[in-house]
């Protein structure tokens, strides 16, 4: 498991929050990103950019392992999507869901909740600028079975 995790965040590293290059779209206007290495393929997809859904998906020797959905909004002024990729940067290898527990720079303010595990989990984040919310997200994710 903790090859497969570690995978997992330098994917993730590697293409949206590392301001990677996307892929070809699977669906009209969807912005698709993907990194694979040996056995383990990561693909995130979504749709939108102020109020957005999307999906990151793991294959393990072409078969389906772990998915995570997610959608959010930009709910205020000032919002930034380097300082969002600059969190979710930082994702941690005990929650590999999204950013860290709390992270600040610059007056912002990103916080981020989990409850269950890799194999089943929901959770929320939040961005505050000069502490008035801007962003939020909700995800939930688990082990393919």
């Amino acid at each position: 498991m903790k090859e497969l995790i570690e995978f997992l965040i330098k994917a993730k590293q590697k293409t949206y929050a590392g301001k990677g290059a996307e892929t070809t779209s699977c669906r009209p206007e969807s912005h698709d990103l993907m990194y694979s290495e040996d056995d383990y393929m990561y693909y995130d997809t979504f749709l939108g950019g102020g109020k957005f859904v999307g999906e990151e998906a793991l294959w393990i020797k072409g078969k389906p392992y772990w998915s995570m959905n997610y959608a959010g909004r930009v709910t205020g002024e000032n919002f930034s999507g380097d300082f969002l990729k600059e969190a979710l940067l930082l994702v941690p290898e005990d929650k590999p869901f999204r950013g860290p527990d709390h992270y600040e720079n610059d007056g912002y303010t990103y916080d981020c909740k989990v409850e269950g595990d890799f194999a089943w989990f929901q959770g929320y984040e939040t961005i505050c600028y000069r502490g008035m919310q801007i962003y939020e997200c909700y995800f939930h994710g688990s082990i393919i079975e």
